[in-house]
């Protein structure tokens, strides 16, 4: 648990010390929330689920934005590739678990603190104060989507040396991902192809418990959510945690 909380650590400490790396993350998030939210929340209604389209649109966002940072945590396996640390870690009498889920946690951590920075800018432009027991549960979300896309993006930089073909892989990935999750409108709304599509996006169920628990409605069961994301980040883990063991310096 020392090893798990000391990376987990080093995690943390690098994203408060980067101001740019937090101002430029936010820039994407706030331009869909402020650009779509104002521009269309006077024209557009979903019935059934909100009257207000600031409200429908902040968990896709805060969604996005814990799904970019997650993922792109995983460049940093690259970057301790590059300048030596990853080996110097390898070398010390610590399992490679244990440093996957440091990195994995650390990873989810920051994401988490990136969507409440969002989370907390929403509330400035349209959405309504949610109770209690509705954070806890889309804290709780957002954990699982940062814990499950940190994972994939350890999974996948385990693989690569070059940081250019990482993040090309990984923008190739975001996109569709957030894309399909119904994070900017209704999964009823959309013709039977694409609602299969975004049924198969694990972002999906990420979105709809956010939404539940800061709207207090949902288009899938939050039981439901709850056990797709679940197992998508428990898989992820293990798919992390195996290809991360073949990792060689």
């Amino acid at each position: 648990m020392d090893v798990i909380y000391t990376i987990w650590l080093r995690n943390i400490k690098r994203y408060l010390r980067s101001r740019s790396r937090i101002i430029g993350s936010l820039g994407m998030p706030l331009f869909f929330l402020v650009i779509l939210g104002f521009g269309l929340n006077s024209v557009v209604t979903i019935p059934s689920i909100s009257d207000n389209y600031v409200e429908f649109l902040v968990p896709g966002i805060v969604s996005m934005s814990v799904l970019f940072m997650s993922i792109f945590s995983g460049a940093q396996i690259i970057w301790d590739k590059q300048f030596g640390f990853l080996k110097e870690t390898l070398v010390a009498p610590v399992t490679r678990i244990e440093i996957m889920l440091g990195q994995a946690f650390g990873g989810a951590t920051t994401a988490m603190l990136q969507g409440t920075i969002i989370l907390v800018l929403s509330l400035f432009i349209g959405l309504s104060i949610p109770e209690i027991s509705g954070l806890l549960i889309a804290f709780g979300f957002m954990a699982l989507i940062g814990v499950g896309f940190t994972s994939l993006g350890i999974a996948i930089a385990s693989r690569m040396e070059d940081m250019n073909g990482f993040q090309l892989i990984m923008s190739f990935l975001i996109f569709p991902i957030f894309g399909l999750s119904g994070a900017m409108f209704p999964i009823e709304s959309l013709p039977p192809m694409f609602r299969s599509l975004t049924l198969a996006d694990p972002l999906t169920y990420g979105v709809e418990g956010i939404r539940f628990g800061l709207c207090g409605v949902s288009q899938i069961h939050p039981l439901t959510c709850l056990a797709v994301l679940l197992s998508f980040s428990t898989v992820m883990i293990f798919v992390g945690a195996f290809l991360f063991r073949k990792v060689k310096m």
